[in-house]
């Protein structure tokens, strides 16, 4: 299974990648924001996005938006791990396409079981 993890912190990349590889998923990309992110899925196919939502250059929203506006990348699979806590927030990114939203900071078994509910849609 190959991830895309999106955030613009160094640490919570590291700290990240280390949980999944932890929990088996040892194909695992980094973007350290969300106008590279849109740029890496447009080449290549990814099972999974894992999008912070507050970047520099571009937000994790916008970054979302533009995935599934896309015809070519539309069907990418893109859960927010944020600590955009509001209710606001998480609606909104459900509804411009995010298949699951994880607050920081989160364990392991929480980030272990979201990733099994998304890949079983």
């Amino acid at each position: 299974m190959k991830i895309l993890l999106v955030d613009d912190s160094n640490t919570m990349r590291r700290i990240q990648k280390n949980t999944l590889i932890s929990l088996g998923y040892d194909s695992v990309e980094e973007a350290g924001d969300g106008a590279e992110a849109y740029e890496k899925v447009k080449q290549t196919k990814y099972d999974l996005v894992l999008m912070d939502w507050n970047m520099p250059i571009m937000t994790g929203i916008d970054a979302l938006k533009n995935i599934k506006k896309d015809p070519n990348t539309k069907d990418t699979k893109v859960m927010m791990v944020t600590s955009e806590s509001e209710k606001t927030k998480i609606i909104e990114a459900i509804q411009a396409g995010a298949v699951n939203y994880i607050v920081k900071p989160f364990q392991a078994e929480t980030l272990k079981e979201k990733i099994t509910a998304v890949l079983q849609k």
